[in-house]
């Protein structure tokens, strides 16, 4: 078994659109967007692969901040970035489908939010 390079670049949410067409561009494939809390934040990865070389960029995000779609330079993106909204409720901009909120059912709407104070197995302390 190969294990791949790993990187992880952290840029500035203004340069994730350039970016981003650069790796297109290079004939990087995107292989997933992930998203997690960080206290009051959130942090968003996105993976690529090239070759078995694997390229993360990463953004910081507050919740009210806007984070633009990918969705048309990988058409996919979509997917991720829905989930990102109705999970995490981070504001995704522009995505070729948007589902207003509606592609994920929960119990309760956004679970992991960071300004979402609840119980449960989704409550953010």
């Amino acid at each position: 078994m190969t294990a791949e390079k790993q990187t992880i670049r952290e840029i500035p949410l203004g340069d994730l659109e350039r970016s981003v067409r650069e790796l297109h561009g290079d004939g990087y494939r995107l292989v997933q967007i992930g998203c997690t809390a960080i206290e009051e934040a959130y942090e968003i990865n996105y993976s690529f692969d090239k070759d078995f070389t694997f390229l993360n960029l990463r953004v910081t995000v507050t919740p009210e901040t806007e984070v633009p779609s990918i969705s048309g330079i990988y058409w996919g993106a979509f997917i991720y970035e829905n989930e990102m909204h109705d999970l995490f409720g981070i504001p995704v901009t522009g995505m070729n489908i948007d589902f207003h909120g509606a592609m994920i059912r929960t119990a309760q709407k956004q679970p992991f939010s960071v300004t979402r104070k609840g119980e449960g197995p989704c409550r953010n302390a």
